[in-house]
């Protein structure tokens, strides 16, 4: 009989929490991890969410812009063909005022027919060895100079179609190649007009 009183005496309270306490309630198997608490745990662990090395986060800005820079770092700066550029409009230049080494290769050239030649000689004989053979030397190194520039700005303006797909040189290396190709076809016309003495021909003595 005592015992019966004191199980009526006991509060709801101790028994809730004896219930809670008793295993194969739901509260055990939540706590075990064997109950649907645990179940949805081990979902969870066990792949219901995708792992970290599976998930494809969106290209953030940084990673945009360092391959936009590895993209520039790639393609051709374009200072070659500057350079070539230039170099063709200034071999067109010395191609029509002659250039240092074509009035020294005059210069011996004359030397040399006045070396050649002797004072009995005919005076046609005397002007084509002294002047003659000078003034078709000039006009050769003008011609080679001038070639070489129409041969530099062809390349230089050529040379984008073999480049990168879709990037073409800039307008004023344009410009300065088209330049350098003019004056060279300038200069390689003057030149074949004066080694064939169509153009300031040497005077007659006749």
């Amino acid at each position: 009989m005592a015992t019966n009183t004191q199980d009526v005496n006991r509060t709801d309270d101790e028994l809730t929490a004896e219930q809670a306490a008793a295993p194969g309630t739901d509260a055990t198997k939540a706590a075990d991890g064997t109950g649907p608490a645990g179940d949805g745990g081990e979902d969870r662990g066990t792949g219901a969410a995708p792992r970290a090395e599976e998930r494809e986060e969106p290209e953030g800005p940084e990673e945009a812009g360092a391959f936009e820079e590895e993209t520039a770092e790639k393609a051709p700066s374009g200072v070659g063909l500057g350079a070539g550029a230039v170099v063709s409009a200034a071999l067109g230049l010395v191609s029509l005022t002659g250039g240092w080494i074509g009035t020294v290769a005059a210069a011996r050239e004359t030397l040399v027919g006045q070396l050649q030649t002797s004072s009995g000689a005919s005076v046609a004989k005397q002007i084509r060895e002294v002047y003659g053979d000078a003034w078709h030397t000039t006009a050769l190194w003008a011609g080679l100079f001038a070639l070489a520039a129409l041969v530099t700005g062809v390349v230089v303006l050529v040379r984008p179609a073999f480049g990168t797909p879709g990037r073409p040189s800039a307008a004023w290396i344009r410009s300065v190649a088209w330049g350098g190709v003019s004056l060279g076809v300038i200069g390689l016309l003057l030149a074949v007009l004066k080694y064939s003495d169509a153009l300031l021909a040497l005077p007659s003595t006749g």
